[in-house]
């Protein structure tokens, strides 16, 4: 019975993540920078064919130029280097010189998703993948960018943000491979096919299971695996997350598994570096804390990292957080490690992380830490001047359907989504009043938005159209054979 259970629940996590679990192989956890940069750097310093490198920061400082110079020393040796960075996520952190240092090494380095005249919406949906694969044979999964912030500096006395990440060797580094080559086709050319290889001609190097989970907008593969590792976790279920603003349907399951005698916790930031994102959080702490789940705040500069861990058996570490922009907007990639052994070690780390954190409480009718906070929590949104727009996007959405669920009655809203709703109708109070006595700079904005959109569409259909034309029809074959699968479409 308890074989067939398995294979059930090995069925469920294939079709709810949309990712085979692939044995064979080693799986490493890195603990912060000290960890993962120095690990990185080896990689790449020993590499012969190529580098896939793709981050959503690389910023122009002290560890940003050590990785530039080490990425421009293997390309200079011949080695293909591919860098992948986002365009909003990098912006103002590096200037059009760091950049020219990788053009004439021979680096390939992109930007994901900046504005064109074509695509008015291009940006809204951001590469937050944090990975490194070398020659095929070593990937690395991380919630860590690359920058200062996630390193110590003892001459100031500023901490490192805490954050986590995995080195991989075996199979499936194909499909960490697979993920960024994707990612890599909708900037421009594609990777030759004979530079990702199968996992099967990967050797096998350990006894370790994992899926790599590659999610695009809308496929929303670590939501439903969230979702369903609440579901089916038996004892424990330890979370953390650096911007937790979660949907009812999430709140919802982590509190029927509390209620179910599971023991759940999470470990948030105590001090958050997005502007409002600390407040939004906080918005869900009643309802959870009142079904059960016990939320602890992290005491130190930033916890930025973005884990779980269920029953010592299952873990889930990469750059998904648990909001909408993750779930449903980003390009996000994460793997899900099955083994006791790993388990073991991503609980032991978490019990550590508990003893630089408070545990938050309920007292009468508010919000209390246990014991006095190391160092006060303030929203510093000028520290590192990390963009914004993730919060901002995931906070619109969040009151827009809190105030969609109350006025069409499709679902009770409840009491920790009272702050949701009183911005939202605040905003909508606003924009009515704007329209009833300004039309204009409510008629204006749209009229020149709808054109805009209008000609994008006409131009792009206008070239795909004549693409098309010119094309043989031997090429439109071999196109239709190199499609993808319909559940991971390319988007441009």
């Amino acid at each position: 019975m308890t074989r067939q259970f398995q294979l059930l629940a090995d069925q469920a996590f294939a079709r709810t993540a949309g990712a085979p679990l692939v044995g064979g192989n080693a799986v490493r956890l890195l603990k912060d920078g000290n960890e993962n940069y120095p690990a990185w750097l080896e990689a790449i310093q020993k590499a012969q064919h190529w580098i896939h490198f793709e981050t959503y920061i690389l910023h122009d400082d002290t560890i940003g130029k050590t990785f530039a110079e080490a990425l421009c020393e293997r390309a200079r040796a011949g080695v293909k280097v591919r860098l992948l960075v986002d365009w909003l996520g990098s912006l103002m952190k590096s200037g059009p010189g760091f950049w020219r240092t990788f053009a004439k090494a021979g680096v390939d380095a992109r930007s994901f998703g900046y504005p064109t005249i074509d695509s008015p919406l291009g940006w809204v949906s951001r590469d937050h993948r944090k990975t490194l694969v070398v020659d095929g044979r070593i990937a690395f999964v991380s919630g860590l960018c690359v920058g200062d912030e996630w390193l110590p500096n003892p001459k100031t006395g500023r901490e490192a943000q805490r954050d986590t990440g995995v080195r991989i060797e075996g199979p499936a580094v194909a499909d960490v491979e697979a993920a960024f080559a994707e990612a890599w086709s909708t900037t421009g050319d594609r990777i030759p096919s004979h530079e990702l290889p199968a996992a099967p001609s990967i050797a096998a190097c350990g006894d370790v299971a994992l899926r790599v989970i590659p999610t695009i907008p809308a496929t929303a593969g670590v939501f439903k695996l969230d979702q369903l590792v609440a579901s089916v976790a038996r004892e424990t279920l330890w979370i953390t997350d650096a911007y937790f603003v979660g949907v009812s349907a999430y709140i919802r399951a982590l509190i029927a598994a509390a209620q179910d005698g599971v023991d759940v916790r999470m470990l948030v930031p105590g001090t958050v570096d997005v502007l409002g994102v600390g407040a939004m959080s906080r918005s869900g702490f009643r309802a959870l804390l009142e079904g059960g789940v016990r939320i602890f705040e992290w005491n130190g500069p930033m916890v930025h990292a973005k884990t779980a861990v269920a029953d010592g058996k299952w873990a889930r570490v990469g750059s998904s957080n648990l909001n909408i922009t993750s779930w449903f907007g980003n390009w996000e990639l994460d793997v899900a490690i099955e083994d006791e052994g790993f388990g073991g070690q991503m609980m032991e780390m978490f019990e550590q992380d508990l003893q630089n954190s408070t545990e938050v409480v309920l007292k009468a009718r508010k919000l209390y830490s246990v014991e006095r906070r190391k160092q006060p929590r303030i929203e510093d949104w000028r520290r590192h001047g990390r963009s914004t727009t993730r919060a901002a996007a995931a906070g619109a959405i969040r009151m827009g359907r809190t105030l969609g669920a109350a006025i069409t009655r499709r679902r009770e809203v409840g009491p920790a989504e009272a702050i949701n709703l009183f911005w939202s109708s605040l905003i909508f109070l606003g924009l009515g009043v704007l329209a009833l006595f300004v039309p204009k700079a409510i008629s204006l904005p749209f009229g020149t938005i709808a054109v805009w959109f209008a000609v994008a569409g006409l131009f792009q259909s206008w070239r795909l159209y004549a693409h098309e034309t010119r094309r043989e029809p031997a090429e439109r074959v071999e196109d239709a054979r190199e499609a993808p699968h319909p559940g991971r479409s390319r988007h441009a």
